[in-house]
Order: C-alpha cells, then sequence, then structure tokens
C-alpha cells in the first residue's frame, strides 16, 4: 500500500513538470514486474521441503520420490571367484648389487674421476683423497717391513753363531720369536694399506675405488672437501653409490589376507605412472618375519628385470596379481564401512528401504571386497554416498530414541 502511495505521488509531481506518460509508464512496467520476481521468489522459497527418511525396526525408509534416492548408488553382490588384487609398491636398488663408499680415513678431496651416470668397472678409481691419516698408515706399514727385514737378518746371525757354538740356544729362540713378531707386524701393517689400495710408496694418496661394476647412481663429493670416517653410517649420504640397475627391487606393502598370492617365486605384473598402459614383470623373492603394528601390512620384497634401465629407483608402482577366490560374494570396496571395528555394508530391501548389515571381510582390495558372511549373492548393497546413508541412519536412530523418551 505505501509502494502504490509513493508511485502516485511521484507521477502526479511528474505530471506538474512536463515528463512525458511514455517514460512514466515504462517505469511502472518496470518497478511491478521486479515486485511480481520477488513475489515468486518468496513463493519459491516457501515450498515444503522433503520429508526426511525415518527408522522402523532397524530399517531407514525414504518417502517415495526422494531426491536423495537419486544419489545412492547400488551394485549386487556376486559370487567370489579369482580375485584381482593391486597392492602399492616402491622400486629401489638391488642392495646384492650395490655398493655405497664411505670415507676410511680423514682428508681433503684432491681430484674427482667420476661422476653421475659413469660406468665404472671393479676396480675403478672414483677420487683421490690426501688423507696424512692413510700417510700414517703408509708408514706404518714401511717401519713394519724394515724391522722384519732386520729381525730375519739376525735370525740369520744367531742360527750361524749357534752352528758355531759361540751362544746358548735361549739366544736362537729368542731372534726366531722376534722375527716371527715382526712378520706378523709386516704382514698386518701392508694388509691395512692394501685394503684401501695402498702400495709400498708414502704419498699420503688415498685412492676411493668401486668393488663393484656398475653405474654411478649418486655422488655426494666436490673437489677440496674435508672429509671425515664420522662422517659415516645410518643416516648420513654415502660419498658414492654405485649399482647395477638392469635389476631392481621391489617393496610391496601386503596386507596378511594377500600373503597366500605372495609365496616366494609367486610372478606378479606391474605399473608405473611413467607408462600408462605397459606392463612390466617381477617376481617374489622374500618375505619379512613381522607385520607393522601401525599399518598392519608386511613388506614383500621382489625383483624386477630391468634390462633397458627405462625403470628407475623410488618410482611408486602398483603390484597387479590374482589370489583364488576364498569363497563368499564380491562387492565394491566403497560399499563397505567402519561402525567401530566391525565391517558394515547397506542392503536395499525394497526401493527406498536399506538395512545395515554386520558382514565378515576376507580380502580387501582398492576396487574390490570379498564378504566371507554376512551376505548373499544376488543381495543388493549401496556403493555410493554410503557414508552420508551411514549419518542418516545414525540421525534417525537418534530422533527414535528421543520420541520414545517423549512419550
Amino acid at each position: 500500500m505505501l509502494m502504490n502511495f509513493s508511485f502516485h505521488k511521484a507521477l502526479r509531481a511528474r505530471l506538474r513538470r512536463g515528463v512525458p506518460l511514455g517514460l512514466l509508464a515504462l517505469a511502472a512496467a518496470a518497478l511491478l514486474g521486479g515486485c511480481g520476481r520477488a513475489a515468486s521468489s518468496e513463493a519459491a522459497s516457501a515450498a515444503p521441503e522433503a520429508a526426511p527418511p525415518i527408522v522402523q525396526n532397524g530399517q531407514l525408509h525414504f518417502p517415495p520420490g526422494h531426491p536423495q534416492l537419486a544419489l545412492l548408488g547400488v551394485a549386487t553382490a556376486q559370487p567370489s571367484q579369482n580375485i584381482a588384487l593391486d597392492l602399492p609398491a616402491r622400486l629401489v636398488w638391488n642392495e646384492e648389487r650395490t655398493e655405497r663408499i664411505y670415507p676410511a680415513f680423514a682428508g681433503r678431496v684432491a681430484a674427482m674421476r667420476a661422476d653421475l651416470g659413469q660406468t665404472v668397472k671393479a676396480g675403478t678409481v672414483l677420487a683421490l683423497l690426501a688423507s696424512p691419516d692413510f700417510g700414517q698408515a703408509q708408514a706404518d706399514a714401511a717401519k713394519a717391513r724394515a724391522q722384519e727385514s732386520v729381525a730375519l737378518k739376525a735370525l740369520q746371525r744367531q742360527r750361524e753363531l749357534f752352528a758355531a757354538g759361540i751362544v746358548a740356544r735361549k739366544d736362537l729362540e729368542q731372534a726366531q720369536a722376534d722375527a716371527v713378531s715382526a712378520q706378523a707386524e709386516s704382514a698386518r701393517a701392508v694388509a691395512r694399506t692394501r685394503l684401501y689400495g695402498g702400495d709400498a710408496r708414502v704419498d699420503q694418496q688415498l685412492a676411493i675405488k668401486s668393488d663393484i661394476a656398475g653405474v654411478v647412481v649418486e655422488r655426494n663429493l666436490n673437489p677440496g672437501q674435508e672429509l671425515r670416517p664420522d662422517q659415516s653410517g645410518p643416516g648420513t649420504p654415502a660419498l658414492f653409490v654405485v649399482t647395477d640397475p638392469s635389476v631392481l627391487w621391489l617393496q610391496i606393502d601386503a596386507h596378511e589376507a594377500d600373503l597366500a598370492a605372495l609365496q616366494p617365486g609367486s610372478r606378479f605384473s606391474l605399473t608405473v605412472n611413467a607408462y600408462p598402459g605397459e606392463r612390466f614383470t617381477g617376481q617374489v623373492m622374500a618375505l619379512a618375519d613381522a607385520i607393522d603394528p601401525t599399518t598392519r601390512t608386511i613388506k614383500v620384497r621382489g625383483v624386477v628385470p630391468n634390462p633397458d634401465r627405462r625403470l628407475k629407483a623410488e618410482m611408486l608402482a602398483t603390484v597387479h596379481l590374482t589370489q583364488k577366490s576364498p569363497g563368499g560374494v564380491v562387492v565394491p570396496a566403497q560399499a563397505v564401512t567402519l561402525r567401530g571395528n566391525a565391517h558394515v555394508v547397506f542392503v536395499q530391501r525394497e526401493p527406498g528401504v536399506f538395512e545395515p548389515r554386520t558382514v565378515t571381510v576376507g580380502n580387501e582390495g582398492q576396487s574390490q571386497v570379498v564378504i566371507t558372511a554376512g551376505l548373499r549373492a544376488g543381495e543388493k548393497v549401496v556403493s555410493q554416498n554410503v557414508l552420508q546413508l551411514a549419518q542418516q541412519y545414525a540421525m534417525g536412530i537418534e530422533d527414535a530414541g528421543v520420541k520414545k523418551e517423549a512419550q
């Protein structure tokens, strides 16, 4: 009413100022049209909402035509046959063909002889280290060899004097003991230097060598860098990592129910994101003797041939294999939820009526779950928006309890 009064007042004012009636008619039509749209919007918002589902006899009932029913995908439980398992895995270096090189003596890097990606043979020098500590070991070896020589000459003289009857037997025996001791010390000192590539010279040059043939896949060394023996050990990067990348290891995270298909000698295929649609083959080599208490998984090691070196260490992979059916039925993995420690599925008893049911899970895959008890083949289970349905069921149970207390 107030709007009409204001409009007529404005109309009279425009007429007094000589505004054309055509323009006034257009303004009136726009104003009335806007009011009509507002009224339609208010009427639409006042439309009644669909009635919520209710719980009766342990079942969740939706009213006919409820819009949420279109969002609940339903799948039919199928008899279990051979199960396709997809397990997460990670490619790593083959530790039986890998060497990690750490410093044996303190020193400074004098020269680099190898770099990443370089193919090396056993005995190839990777770097030269100027090491006073290694020079001390070389000097000890030289002293030990000189003392051995002196002890052997003294023994020879004692033998000649004993044969001439000039010295006593105990002097000869003492010379023999000194010679044996000097020989042992010389052998020890020389073996120590040879272990690290030293020879008869005292040059303080320690050659860092590879003991295996392979490829340099990691280098954590630069010219002039100072090194110490305490820089080696767990958590410390090696100076060089040399490996044979033609054969890789695969670390598989498996569940207890998957172990039957992952025995030593079992063959599998795997895929990686770098080569979509392409499959590689491998073989199970060993299983861990303990299950991780946090993830409830067990580590399985496989070996994967990699002759063309297309696969790389630390690639994430998916292992594909087949396990014999344990019986029961198969449903989509999205259909199974957890309620406490129990596995639950929602069975469609009839259109719009759903019943939660506790089931026993025999095998859990990424896309399918085998149920060994609690569900029959041919029954229909909700496979989409299951968590929302479970929440509505819990709310329905709570509302039913409140109403019962009110009565």
